[in-house]
């Protein structure tokens, strides 16, 4: 270990010695400055991780957040200097913490969180315009090829718990004891405009969305949707993606190769 990674260690561990050959400007002992330094750095990540994961914190409170977060650090030290990446990996840290066992939907609310970051910092992509979709849809007959370009802000949620109630009643829109965790629920997550909504789906839809994200032609994304949800309505999805801008592009299938375009 070169004398950066021991710094970098040490930096993370309150019990840690101050790493030697340190000096201060003005001969004071190196061992206090650290310290402090130590202590500032360790109450900015705490700070960042509890800014990206919000409502994570608040299931489990200040005091148990910090003494999470401190252990996190341990398992994962940051790799970039920008603090609103730091914890991309804290929701697979969160299901493997055992003293949060008890609450086993903690990882997947801070995935959702995760989701809700990235669509912020997301790319800005051109959305769809209303009288290109208009003029696609008039042609039934073309719809089923369609492949569909959305948004790299959106993202999508399966989770076997609660997790949009759960989010919503942390924003004041639900009262928390009206919420059963264990409600299975699915999130899409995309930016509008430069606000960044959280909406539940039903089962179809989601898996509808997933498989426009995947390239499946619409025709074949409706298909599994219905598969996986009979009541599958094909039209309020569709129109749930273009009220909120998530369609920046559509493609017709190519044709088979050999055939001409």
């Amino acid at each position: 270990m070169n004398s950066q990674q021991r710094f970098a260690a040490a930096l993370l561990d309150p019990d840690a010695p101050c790493p030697p050959g340190l000096k201060a400007w003005n001969g004071c002992d190196p061992s206090k400055r650290f310290a402090v330094y130590r202590n500032n750095v360790i109450h900015s990540l705490i700070d960042a991780l509890g800014e990206t994961y919000p409502v994570v914190r608040e299931l489990v409170g200040e005091a148990f957040f910090a003494a999470m977060a401190r252990v996190y650090m341990h398992a994962a030290p940051p790799r970039s200097p920008v603090l609103a990446q730091y914890g991309e990996d804290f929701a697979a840290f969160l299901g493997g913490f055992e003293p949060a066992a008890g609450l086993p939907y903690l990882a997947d609310v801070a995935r959702l969180e995760a989701l809700r970051v990235r669509a912020y910092h997301a790319a800005d992509a051109p959305v769809l315009e209303a009288r290109e979709l208009a003029a696609v849809l008039a042609r039934p007959e073309c719809l089923g090829p369609l492949l569909f370009q959305l948004q790299p802000a959106l993202g999508l949620l399966s989770s076997p718990f609660a997790v949009v109630s759960l989010w919503a009643a942390h924003q004041g829109v639900l009262a928390i004891e009206a919420v059963d965790p264990w409600q299975p629920e699915h999130a899409l997550v995309l930016r509008n405009a430069l606000e960044v909504e959280v909406i539940r789906v039903p089962a179809g839809g989601a898996r509808f969305i997933h498989c426009l994200q995947q390239g499946v032609p619409l025709g074949d994304a409706a298909a599994q949707a219905q598969d996986t949800e009979p009541s599958f309505d094909l039209s309020a999805q569709l129109a749930l993606l273009i009220r909120n801008g998530a369609i920046a592009r559509l493609h017709p299938l190519p044709p088979p190769q050999g055939q001409p375009l």
